[in-house]
């Protein structure tokens, strides 16, 4: 029942799909991070289900971008891309610390924020019109594994206080224990991506994961969610382009 409770939490919060309502207590709560990476799932499965529909169908590669750009914003609710956008309207300011935070805690969408999502949109559906059609693994081990490093961050980074729900399921999770098995699944993810050819996602993944801790501290003072969606949207556009450079290098060559 606690399993259950557990994954509803995580879903609840991190995904659109409708969940059975429960209240969140410090059980529910304690390995939420952990079920994270199944969110990632289901967008991978959802990915995958559309590439077969698509080459079923013969649909037209923009129809199949455009579909590949919005499932992971449909399935989310688009709660990472409101993060994404905060952080660049933060760090477009180059003030101090104090007024990045400010800016983090703006509700307003400012200039660079709408700047930049059109710029990730624009990217993203490219990037997906160039990519060949990839194996189901890898749709599922790109979408888990920054899931995965985000939830690892939770645990490992310094948090900044007043950072909200970001807190509220780092205080509640059993650090130690969850930190474990979150880089353990992160290793067996980095693992899967390799042995099905995209070894050059794994290594993008963990590259954005160390600049991302270095731009908390020294940008931040510390992990916020906003600054977690800013990781997850970055990640996974990155690991696309290294996916999509490695098809057409090796095409060159």
């Amino acid at each position: 029942m606690i399993m259950l409770e557990t994954v509803i939490t995580a879903f609840s919060m991190f995904s659109a799909i409708p969940m059975p309502q429960i209240d969140w207590n410090g059980r529910n709560m304690r390995w939420s991070l952990c079920a994270f990476p199944l969110v990632g799932a289901v967008i991978g499965a959802a990915l995958w289900g559309w590439s077969r529909l698509c080459s079923a169908l013969e649909l037209p590669v923009f129809l199949r971008a455009s579909g590949f750009c919005l499932l992971p914003v449909l399935i989310t609710g688009g709660i990472h891309l409101d993060g994404y956008a905060d952080t660049w309207d933060a760090l477009a300011s180059h003030g101090d610390i104090q007024k990045k935070q400010e800016i983090l805690k703006d509700p307003h969408l400012g200039a660079f924020a709408a700047i930049h999502l059109c710029v990730y949109f624009v990217a993203d559906f490219a990037l997906w019109a160039a990519l060949p059609e990839c194996k189901a693994a890898v749709y599922f081990g790109v979408f888990c594994i920054s899931r995965a490093l985000s939830g690892l961050a939770l645990t490992a980074f310094p948090i900044r206080p007043g950072s909200g729900l970001a807190r509220t399921f780092a205080d509640a999770a059993d650090k130690k224990h969850v930190g474990t098995v979150l880089a353990v699944l992160c290793a067996g993810l980095a693992l899967l991506l390799v042995f099905f050819g995209a070894a050059e996602a794994a290594l993008t993944a963990v590259l954005i994961f160390l600049y991302y801790r270095r731009m908390c501290e020294k940008s931040f003072g510390g992990l916020s969610g906003d600054l977690a969606g800013w990781f997850l949207q970055t990640a996974e556009l990155w690991m696309l382009a290294a996916m999509t450079a490695r098809f057409y290098w090796e095409r060159i060559l």
